[in-house]
């Protein structure tokens, strides 16, 4: 986690275990230039040859701790004014010029810097430059954008008030920080937006927005000393200003308290949060390594998980750049009793400061840390961050400098830092219950990263520089070609040698759809044998396969779905134990009774959740009664599982014939071949082959249904239907494409009009869901109570439009573009790589489809299009889902048709 915990997903995803390893045997080195202007622009150059992409990443030194007094999302509201235009490149232009880079383009402010980062194909280096220096030259701050502007953010607010989880952040940071400006996140709220003005956004700009309080990154396949000079070009003229002071910092003592709140989530959690070391302070490495080691799976807080005492656990750490806080958190059953697990929580962690941490766990961790490091250089925009996380928030002269640091902790170090800040007296516990009762949030709002642009409504005419660099519009060419090959057991290999670190990723996938698969009366077999997979192998116990797993800094998970990620130098060895684990799980009969319980208290709570309870209505809305997708686990059918229906569900459906294995990284495909082979091989093919794919569906019809979600503010939407077509049909692409321009971008219909122009919702979107046997159509938005109808209205008028006229010329070019433009950054990151082949193959479709596709965009026109929507879009037959405050309608909580 040395690059910080990103807290935005919630407590439902848990940290996994970082990566470990030697970094000397992990490094492959880049062509890295480094400058500075003599404006004092700094910038860093960084080749990376993955794929013809490059990411541009501009970190601005100012955050919400320089926002003016009582205005703490000051630093938010310009980033988003920063895609409003400049003097010489309007928002449209703006807009238009995103899209037609395949869309690739984001944001994110935090309390020390806002960045802006691009990511588009190589060629297009210069088009980046140039938006992010007039930004930087003249931003044009218009009174009238700001003023749409505003009610855009505010619906961000509100759709971050609508988490529990955020309600949570906002007491801890501000009990752990108070007195400072950490005591607030950087998105701001509702009040102080109300207050803000054109005049407050400029005064901030003119004060922060300047060259020399700028980190300019660059990653990706291009020339050093060229990229360098059209920085300088572009750059070099804008002056430097005097930057204003920054204000001080001053921490006092934490003062412990008790929070409670209440959740619609599924599960609870019991939480103790501490202040730690931030990002640049002498002790990060090694509070970073303690927090490696207490949230270790052979550490003792996981520990309460196979002790049936816990549901889950984990230790995670949020460092930012001057202060940090970590939390143990563990979480129990609805409606179960808290007291004990917190009393075990404390436990734990007073044992760790009292007595200190295992220095074997620490070693490691340490490993984890620093070969993370080497794993960034898998995906070109991981590479511009871990440079620009170097640079900007921790004030290092790049990701070297943290390894080095990690490599000099020692126990001793760790066990001080324990010791100085796992202090009982100086704790915030919380307990975040399950409720149907779940109180509404108010009063403070989180960000985080984010997309957003204002769309043009007409056709935009592009400044010279740009339209000549974008005009051109082609099919690009096809990466390099995977070697594919087949085992004797029928097992299917794909490897993909790319040799930018001196890293190896492999992941396999057994084709299962547990609805189709699980035996009447059995529903919740499969996560229960998934949830086994974590307890051994019939060679080594959990705690000994997990030493043997950090023995060699491998990441490793078992399952349908399997992954490994090592350094080269151990890809033998850390294959031998995924094909183990895979292979010949334990599947303890004494952990068997522990994950059963567990759950069936899981299920227990996720059928009264309303996320689990919206998704769920989409799919009763759509698909006729009795379709294997309705099937649901329960308490009881989970309770009255066996270890034999365990084994049976193994034997039957973890197959090496349904099985694909992608290898992907600096490796042969002979060698690759060769350990997949000899560990694999001798995997046998039980008997005859399960019925995998699900029936083809007849069209849905028009319904209505809302999920009550008393913690909501706002109210989530989805208007969703079935097709009677599949992926292998060739109109998918067409409707892809189509889809581009309706609701699939920041340039689509359905957010010019519902959140650009109307400002009716902050978020919207459509898409196409595919697979063997069926399609499915769904628009998603989500609006405050008053809004949802007059949102419905716009999305059914834009969908009814794609098939009552043809698509302007300049809207299909745009859609074109987006979608050419964006295939090549699809293959810039390993993992990526090798999850489109994974996907490809359990779709049934050749590895090469994205150049079919790049190929059937490129040439549909818009009486095409047209046609395509006209057949197989129904309006009329949309079914809607609601899911919002219980007071927001007056329909019941079930469907009417």
């Amino acid at each position: 986690m040395g690059q910080g915990m990103k807290w935005r997903a919630g407590f439902g995803l848990f940290l996994g275990v970082t990566l470990a390893g030697a970094y000397a045997d992990a490094r492959v080195r880049h062509d890295v230039l480094r400058d500075t202007l003599a404006n004092g622009l700094r910038v860093v150059i960084v080749r990376d040859q993955l794929a013809p992409v490059v990411t541009s990443e501009i970190s601005y030194l100012v955050g919400s701790l320089e926002a003016p007094k009582g205005f703490p999302g000051t630093a938010h509201a310009l980033e988003h004014m920063m895609f409003r235009g400049s003097r010489e490149l309007d928002k449209n232009q703006l807009a238009e010029i995103g899209a037609r880079l395949g869309g690739g383009y984001n944001a994110q402010t935090t309390e020390t810097a806002t960045q802006y980062f691009y990511t588009a194909p190589s060629e297009d280096l210069g088009v980046l430059l140039h938006i992010e220096a007039l930004r930087m030259r003249a931003l044009s701050l218009n009174a009238a954008d700001w003023e749409h502007e505003r009610g855009a953010i505010e619906q961000e607010v509100s759709r971050d008030l609508s988490s529990p989880f955020y309600s949570y952040i906002s007491q801890v940071q501000a009990a752990m920080f108070a007195g400072t400006p950490y005591a607030h996140d950087a998105l701001g709220t509702r009040p102080s937006f109300d207050a803000t003005d054109v005049a407050l956004l400029r005064h901030f700009y003119e004060a922060w927005y300047a060259p020399n309080n700028a980190i300019l990154v660059i990653a990706g396949d291009v020339d050093p000393d060229k990229a360098l000079a059209q920085v300088k070009a572009e750059f070099a003229a804008i002056p430097r200003k005097t930057l204003p002071a920054r204000p001080d910092v001053a921490l006092t003592p934490v003062k412990p308290q008790m929070l409670a709140l209440d959740t619609d989530y599924p599960v609870g959690f019991a939480t103790v949060a501490y202040r730690l070391p931030g990002l640049q302070a002498k002790d990060f490495a090694a509070a970073d390594v303690l927090c490696d080691v207490l949230g270790d799976q052979r550490g003792a807080l996981y520990g309460l998980v196979p002790a049936g005492q816990a549901l889950a656990a984990e230790f995670a750490y949020e460092p930012k750049a001057t202060v940090g806080f970590g939390v143990a958190l563990a979480a129990f059953p609805k409606g179960g009793d808290p007291a004990p697990l917190l009393a075990h929580m404390r436990a734990i962690l007073a044992d760790a400061a009292s007595k200190g941490v295992s220095p074997e766990l620490v070693a490691a961790a340490k490993r984890k840390e620093v070969a993370q490091l080497a794993f960034a250089n898998n995906s070109i925009s991981g590479l511009a961050n871990s440079w620009s996380q170097a640079l900007a928030f921790q004030n290092l002269s790049s990701p070297n400098a943290i390894a080095a640091a990690y490599k000099a902790v020692t126990p001793a170090d760790v066990d001080r830092v324990a010791r100085l800040y796992l202090d009982s007296t100086h704790a915030i516990t919380a307990v975040l219950t399950p409720s149907e009762a779940g109180r509404r949030i108010a009063a403070h709002g989180f960000g985080g990263a984010e997309s957003f642009d204002a769309t043009p409504d007409h056709p935009v005419a592009l400044p010279q520089w740009a339209s000549s660099a974008l005009a051109q519009l082609h099919v690009p060419p096809p990466g390099p070609p995977p070697t594919v090959s087949t085992l004797a057991n029928g097992l299917r290999l794909i490897v993909q040698p790319v040799h930018v670190s001196r890293t190896i990723s492999v992941f396999g996938q057994v084709r299962q759809d547990p609805d189709m698969q699980t035996p009447a009366g059995r529903e919740g077999v499969s996560q229960v044998t998934e949830d086994l997979f974590n307890y051994g192998t019939t060679h080594l116990d959990r705690l000994a396969f997990r030493k043997a797993a950090d023995d060699i800094a491998a990441n490793l998970s078992a399952g349908a779905v399997f992954s490994l990620q090592v350094l080269t130098p151990e890809f033998d060895r850390g294959v031998a134990l995924l094909a183990d684990n895979e292979l010949h799980p334990a599947f303890p009969a004494a952990a068997f009774g522990v994950v059963r319980r567990e759950a069936a208290d899981g299920v227990a709570g996720l059928l009264q959740s309303p996320a689990y309870l919206f998704g769920y209505a989409v799919n009763k809305a759509v698909l006729p009664a009795g379709d294997p997708k309705l099937r649901q686990a329960t308490p009881a059918s989970v309770m009255h599982l066996t270890m034999a229906d365990v084994h049976d569900f193994y034997a039957r459906n973890f197959r090496p014939d349904l099985t694909t294995i992608v290898v992907i990284g600096d490796i042969t495909p002979a060698h690759a071949r060769a350990v997949i082979e000899n560990s694999f091989g001798g995997w046998k093919v039980p008997g005859p082959t399960p019925h995998i794919d699900l029936p083809p569906v007849p069209a849905s019809l028009p319904s209505h249904s809302y999920v009550p979600d008393s913690s909501a503010l706002q109210t989530s939407v989805a208007l969703a239907e079935t097709l009677p077509l599949d992926v292998a049909d060739p109109a998918h692409f067409t409707l892809n494409l189509g889809n581009e321009i309706l609701g699939g971008g920041f340039s689509s219909r359905l957010y010019r009009d519902l959140r650009v122009k109307s400002g009716y919702v902050y978020t919207v979107g459509s898409r196409f869901n595919w697979t063997r046997t069926r399609g499915e159509y769904e628009i998603t938005y989500g609006a405050d109570a008053g809004n949802v109808d007059r949102a419905k209205t716009l999305a059914l008028r834009d969908l009814t439009a794609m098939r009552e006229k043809p698509v302007s010329d300049d809207e299909l070019r745009l859609a074109k573009a987006s979608l050419l433009r964006r295939l090549p950054q699809e293959r810039a990151s390993t993992d990526a790589l090798a999850m489109e082949d994974l996907y490809l193959t359990d779709l049934g479709r050749p590895l090469d489809q994205p150049q079919i596709a790049a190929t059937a965009y490129f040439n549909t026109t818009p009486t095409q299009l047209q046609a395509a929507f006209r057949k197989w879009l129904r309006p009329q037959d949309l079914a809607e889902v609601e899911k919002g405050p219980p007071l927001a309608k007056a329909q019941p909580a079930s469907a009417t048709h």
